[in-house]
């Protein structure tokens, strides 16, 4: 234990100090850096946990500790390849929790927004955050390789640069209040004036919808999975009990519950939305049935999935849950526009651009909520990032353009002009006998 002499300062107080003192790019280069070591630690903290509290380890303390940087990795939602399979070929892993993203997200947002207050500019603050926590991710990234779940080079690169650099960017706009101001003259210049006008009045409102939109599909996909859970309630217990008799390895299982329920989640939206999950190459499992047979892993979340075979009522009506979703974004939308005096046009056309924002945010969701899980069969295993973006782009869109012209026209229709008020009659002043009057007729 270090101690504090008259003289000297203890490691904690040195790195501090360190930090207020460095350069902006240089303060921000340290906050990512320690908010990457951050995310490392919590991962080993886990895996050690569970590697100590497991009765029969595989590995030693080194391999536990290789296996927590590929965590930390695949957090990111960048996909790593097993090398230790039956047939001894490698397989990739790329289906991560996306609890997990949260963590790593939050943490490159503080270090951003907090080095923009020692930073004298927005970019030093952003650009130092970005190299710190990117140097520690490559640093990580080589110490995984020589484990048995390795790093995928590319994936991991694409997804630690895109994800570290926009969760920074965020976060430097946070620290600035969350503008919506209008854009730098530079790039002002290059834009049409009405492309400049969208960008002011319109997307604010669309981009709220779209959250909007984008919850309430997740919500729902969240309440067909229980939904789900709840009817296969007896398969979900002996799926659970099936998987390791040590209660270790049942708590583990239970956390890697705990972190794909936002898979689950976006899951179930892409089945309500209509492309459906595919659970293997070849089979496709949808509303209005299934395609091919697969051979599912026992894993208690698994056990929600419908059976094979065509489509029931009951399967149909998950249809309602894009519907709400569009009616959400067009309820939105009608209360900001009736806020700015909008008319139909403009109501529509926010509509149209909170669908196609909410299909991307969707597209990407799913995308991330799925991914590789082995070889041959097993290449694809979760929904179509691309499809579930387009079809919820074509129900907030189809859906909500009708019911947000109605809503608005609604408002409207039931708001009576108010007639102005009769204009008061001046006083009139009393009568002055002293005053001259006007002539009478014998003047």
């Amino acid at each position: 234990m270090t101690q504090m002499t008259g003289r000297g300062l203890s490691l904690p107080s040195l790195v501090t100090r360190l930090r207020e003192r460095a350069p902006g790019p240089v303060g921000g280069a340290l906050r990512g850096a320690l908010a990457a070591g951050l995310g490392l630690g919590a991962c080993a903290v886990l895996v050690m946990v569970l590697w100590i509290s497991s009765p029969y380890p595989d590995s030693g303390p080194g391999g536990a500790l290789h296996t927590a940087a590929a965590l930390w990795l695949l957090a990111h939602g960048a996909e790593v390849i097993r090398t230790d399979t039956l047939s001894g070929l490698p397989a990739p892993m790329g289906v991560g929790p996306l609890l997990l993203l949260a963590l790593p997200l939050w943490l490159v947002h503080r270090a951003a927004r907090d080095a923009v207050e020692e930073a004298e500019s927005a970019a030093g603050a952003w650009g130092g955050a970005v190299v710190g926590y990117l140097a520690v991710g490559a640093a990580a990234a080589y110490y995984c390789a020589g484990g048995e779940l390795r790093p995928s080079w590319v994936s991991c690169v694409a997804h630690l640069v895109v994800l570290t650099v926009a969760a920074a960017g965020f976060g430097v706009w946070t620290a600035y209040g969350r503008p919506y101001g209008p854009l730098p003259g530079r790039f002002s210049a290059l834009l049409p004036e009405g492309v400049l006008r969208v960008l002011r009045e319109v997307a604010p409102v669309a981009v709220r919808a779209a959250a909007a939109g984008v919850l309430a599909l997740v919500a729902g996909g969240a309440l067909l999975v229980a939904v789900g859970l709840v009817w296969h309630g007896a398969a979900a217990r002996e799926s659970f009990a099936q998987t390791t008799g040590a209660w270790s390895g049942r708590f583990a299982v239970l956390l890697l519950c705990a972190g794909l329920v936002p898979n689950a989640a976006v899951w179930g939206a892409a089945y309500a939305l209509g492309p459906g999950v595919v659970l293997g190459v070849g089979h496709t499992v949808g509303p209005l049935g299934s395609a091919g047979t697969a051979v599912l892993p026992a894993f208690p979340l698994l056990v929600a999935v419908p059976e094979a075979g065509g489509g029931t009522p009951l399967t149909w009506a998950v249809g309602v849950v894009p519907v709400v979703a569009a009616v959400v974004v067009a309820v939105f939308v009608v209360v900001g526009a009736g806020e700015l005096g909008w008319g139909w046009r403009r109501v529509a056309g926010a509509v149209v651009l909170a669908g196609v924002l909410c299909g991307v945010a969707m597209g990407c969701l799913a995308g991330a909520a799925g991914g590789a899980l082995g070889r041959s069969a097993l290449a694809e295993f979760g929904p179509v990032g691309w499809l579930t973006g387009v079809v919820a782009v074509g129900w907030v869109c189809g859906v909500g353009v009708p019911v947000g012209s109605a809503v608005w026209w609604w408002r409207r229709r039931g708001r009576r002009p108010v007639a102005d008020p009769p204009p008061t009659p001046e006083p009139v002043p009393p009568y002055d006998f002293l005053a001259p009057g006007p002539p009478g007729p014998d003047a």
